[in-house]
């Protein structure tokens, strides 16, 4: 049984790109809040107000506005986990899916929201754990099935939030994102780590046995032949010295 990578070879390698993406958006939402805090801004109504011309500026500037420091404590660790594990795992798919994804995020937010100002990192998380959870499933691969597991136990609970079960809270975001992140899924499943492939192939020793798996010794006079080959040999190979 032999591995066949040739197809698609699968190679993780860390560079500073994990650490400093994340990093930096973390470090933005967190400047963005100091600004507001600091020099009584508000900078809500930047945020996503469904279907109106104004509030599809929304769609780029509501991931980095919060309500509070809680809202930004809440969506910081996670949104930095998510984004390292996207950029290390499926790093050659890991820009579209973050730059396309909060663009189809917000634009679907828009569509089916409520009246209101929709603002946070929230529906960029969702998308994050859908994408991420629903790749590992699809590609079948050891490692992204275990990634898959780890997500659910760190964030399973979060599917709750996808329904409108609080009204303070934009679900239509948080379902957006899931769903932008499982169309994700779907179409880059091709695309990046795929699970390993074997190809069987059959050797010298497959060939003493038959196809009910039962063992056939090799014949008298092969056997015998074996020998005097190798009898001659070991006698030609013999200096005799006078």
């Amino acid at each position: 049984m032999i591995a066949d990578n040739s197809s698609h070879k699968t190679v993780f390698k860390f560079d500073s790109k994990v650490f400093l993406v994340p990093f930096f958006l973390i470090f933005t939402i967190w400047f963005v809040y100091w600004l507001e805090f600091m020099f009584d801004f508000n900078f809500n109504r930047l945020g996503i107000y469904p279907r109106s011309l104004k509030g599809l500026r929304g769609i780029f500037l509501s991931p980095f506005i919060h309500s509070g420091p809680q809202h930004l404590f809440n969506n910081s660790t996670p949104l930095f986990v998510l984004t390292a594990s996207l950029l290390y795992f499926y790093r050659k798919i890991a820009l579209p899916i973050l730059l396309f994804g909060t663009i189809l995020t917000g634009l679907l937010t828009w569509i089916i929201a409520r009246p209101a100002y929709h603002i946070g990192a929230s529906g960029i998380i969702y998308l994050l754990v859908s994408f991420i959870f629903f790749s590992g499933v699809f590609r079948k691969y050891y490692r992204l099935v275990a990634l898959s597991l780890i997500i659910v136990f760190l964030y399973g609970s979060m599917i709750w939030y996808i329904f409108p079960i609080k009204q303070e809270i934009s679900w239509e975001g948080h379902l957006s994102g899931f769903l932008v992140g499982l169309f994700f899924a779907i179409i880059f499943r091709k695309i990046g780590p795929q699970s390993q492939t074997y190809e069987f192939k059959k050797t010298e020793f497959d060939t003493h046995f038959d196809e009910d798996g039962n063992y056939k010794p090799p014949s008298t006079e092969k056997t015998n032949e074996i020998v005097e080959n190798t009898t001659t040999t070991t006698f030609t190979s013999i200096n005799f010295k006078s």
